[in-house]
């Protein structure tokens, strides 16, 4: 157990705030929360180990300004250098104060999550009054992302701190340096309207390629380079230079000498090399935001017209219009220039050359259903299900979780189900249905402890705890708590039991969902593969009920590669496990936000998608990797969410990315021969 609160005296570095990390020491205005630091070398460098305790609920290293505020209004965010020495990763959290700071109001708070043995930064981006004029944005002009939190007096900096969140073991962290970057001061004065130009593109920034005019649109094709298809490749892209196995007229999964892998209804392995996304629809809300925007075409402008849209429902970002609005696509309207009247099949034809000459093999979830029809890509194909009770007092960032005990559950699923296989269930392409997207797995639990007792869930809950415990009386020697009835039971408490008992009834009701859809596919698609629901959040209950009933686990894991206890986690599931989601992204050709796993260019992301794929294709379990998305999301935020990621293989003008494409081309056309090496005995000596 570390000191509650500790003060190191030693020297702070040339910038208010910031410990001067290259020198080794702490300044003076440090301070230790169940935590202790150690001086380190590192990588010919010295380093600020931080040991975190578990006993506190949020231990944190904190730099406190006193009763001196610091001014960091020039600045457009801090992000300080990390590594994880350790065998498991950490979540590790930022949070910056103004007076008044309680970790929600007054401050604004950022995590990440640094892999066993990794290297890692922790960016925070100030998130200050004036970014309202720019509203339905992740990232902003001149700033980029947007912290979380309200906004901050960065004149008047209170502190900053380090955290873990409710560790349950301890843990360390070596701080590698600390620096504040990017530009504060007015937007209104560094961004004047309009700051978009008529193909889509932010005005006050050039980069190589950048469209100028309709002509530049049309001779982005003229680089186009048609690779010719890989060698030692079947009709749908499996290897052939492997021995062939039973071919059964669909995919299917095999696991062949401690490894997993799809299998193409030829008969060969495939590793699945996905594009999610291939479609036109991207739009941005142009409601009340005309000032912002170059040029938009009149709304009677026939030629224009497949570009527009009204969006109603948006889930964030869209508070200032109240969630709906007039909306218009760039992309499309792009298109349209470049190819005239016949753009839609002219796009279709090209992104698939395309994505064959780059080596992807596979049509990835949401992409267009013409693309996936006329085309001649394997595809996976994404169902919802819909109009179930919800568990009323749980939380979840895109939806609260479906209530999978309410009477209406399995007839929803199974009506989904037969609606969604009914266009693929008949063409041996279709490698599968993913069926739901990052579900709400964690806020169960707790949602079922407060929910009523007319909530379906919770009538289950008590049985389940009456079926393990016999009677309250049981249960309470257990849980170590007093409760009278069942009904009673609102929180857990910190017992060994009581953790078991929510783990367990967690894995119940996991199981109750997945097995229900599995059956649901069996039924209307027997065929074609269920592929699980796309983990975001995943606690290990849930995750072990996916296995049990699906054909393959999948995540959406966003990551500088797949590493340490994750790995470790994926080949102990006894399934094959697919990447639904991942990306890299940077903001140095006019983009404003980088996406979830940011580096610093264009050629950064080329080697981050290979790091990533190669640590993939290494590991036995996983058998597909899907790169989120085809084009990137619109400059001033789409329109659902507000996200405005540099994450496309190809941008707003449909130029692809080079340095992405090319070294994901050389990747793919290597990538049998990398994934059978590493299952390859290494030679004796």
């Amino acid at each position: 157990m570390y000191p509650l609160i500790f003060l190191i005296a030693i020297a702070a570095s040339a910038t208010p705030g910031l410990p001067d990390v290259a020198s080794g020491v702490l300044p003076d205005f440090a301070r230790l929360n169940d935590a202790a630091t150690v001086l380190v070398d590192h990588r010919n460098a010295r380093a600020i180990r931080v040991d975190f305790g578990h006993d506190a609920s949020w231990p944190n290293i904190a730099f406190d300004a006193g009763d001196a505020p610091w001014d960091w209004s020039a600045h457009a965010g801090i992000r300080v250098g990390l590594f994880n020495p350790g065998n498991e990763s950490v979540a590790l959290n930022l949070r910056v104060d103004n007076a008044g700071a309680n970790g929600i109001d007054h401050c604004n708070t950022v995590q990440q999550r640094i892999e066993a043995g990794s290297a890692a930064e922790i960016v925070l981006y100030f998130n200050t009054a004036d970014r309202k004029r720019f509203w339905g944005m992740r990232g902003i002009p001149v700033r980029g992302p947007m912290g979380t939190g309200a906004p901050l007096n960065l004149a008047a900096i209170t502190g900053w701190q380090l955290f873990l969140s409710q560790p349950e073991s301890p843990s360390s962290i070596l701080i590698t340096s600390a620096e504040l970057f990017g530009q504060g001061g007015d937007l209104a004065e560094k961004v004047p309207f309009p700051f978009i130009d008529r193909y889509g593109q932010y005005r006050y920034m050039d980069w190589p390629g950048k469209v100028r005019t309709d002509g530049d649109l049309r001779r982005v094709y003229d680089a186009d380079r048609r690779e010719d298809l890989i060698p030692d490749r079947d009709a749908y892209g499996g290897w052939t230079g492997a021995p062939a196995r039973e071919a059964t007229g669909w995919f299917r999964t095999e696991q062949i000498d401690g490894r997993w892998w799809l299998i193409t209804p030829e008969g060969h392995r495939f590793f699945s090399a996905g594009v999610n996304c291939v479609g036109t629809w991207e739009r941005t809300f142009i409601e009340q935001r005309d000032a912002w925007f170059e040029w938009l075409p009149e709304a009677d402008d026939g030629r224009f017209k497949a570009a527009f849209g009204y969006a109603r429902g948006a889930h964030s970002m869209a508070e200032t219009i109240g969630g709906e609005g007039r909306t218009f696509g760039f992309y499309t309207a792009n298109l349209i220039r470049a190819f005239g009247p016949d753009w839609a099949p002219k796009w279709r034809e090209t992104a698939i050359a395309r994505l064959r000459g780059w080596g992807f093999n596979t049509l990835g979830n949401w992409s267009q259903h013409d693309v996936m029809r006329d085309g001649d890509l394997p595809f996976v194909a994404s169902l919802s299900i819909a109009g179930v009770r919800p568990i009323e007092a749980a939380s979840g960032y895109w939806a609260r979780m479906m209530d999978v005990y309410d009477p209406g559950f399995a007839p929803a699923v199974d009506a989904a189900v037969q609606r969604g296989v009914e266009a693929w269930r008949d063409n041996n392409r279709c490698i599968g249905y993913f069926v739901d997207n990052e579900l709400a797995w964690e806020g169960i639990l707790g949602g079922v402890l407060a929910s009523g007792p007319d909530q379906p869930a919770r009538q289950a809950f008590e049985d389940f705890l009456a079926a393990r415990h016999g009677d309250i009386g049981a249960l309470n020697a257990a849980w170590g708590t007093s409760h009278t009835e069942w009904a009673e039971i609102r929180e857990a408490g910190a017992s060994q039991a009581a953790r078991e008992d929510l783990d367990a009834f967690l894995h119940a009701f996991a199981a109750r969902y997945f097995q229900t859809v599995k059956e649901a596919i069996a039924r209307h698609a027997p065929n074609q593969l269920y592929l699980g629901a796309r983990f975001a959040s995943a606690p290990a209950p849930a995750v072990r009920a996916c296995a049990d009933h699906a054909d393959a686990v999948s995540f959406n894991l966003y990551a500088p590669e797949l590493s340490g206890d994750r790995a470790a986690h994926y080949a102990s599931l006894g399934k094959p496990v697919i990447i639904g989601e991942f990306h890299f992204g940077a903001t140095d050709r006019g983009m404003f936000h980088p996406g979830l796993v940011p580096v610093a260019s264009q050629e950064d992301r080329g080697a981050a998608y290979v790091r990533y794929v190669e640590s993939l294709l290494r590991h036995p379990a996983v058998v597909g990797a899907h790169w989120f998305q085809y084009v990137d999301e619109p400059v001033t935020g789409r329109s659902y969410d507000g996200e405005n990621y540099n994450i496309g293989l190809v941008d707003v003008t449909d130029r692809p990315y080079a340095k992405l494409v090319e070294s994901a081309a050389d990747l793919h056309r290597r990538m049998y021969t990398v994934r059978q090496a590493a299952q390859s005995p290494a030679p004796e000596d």
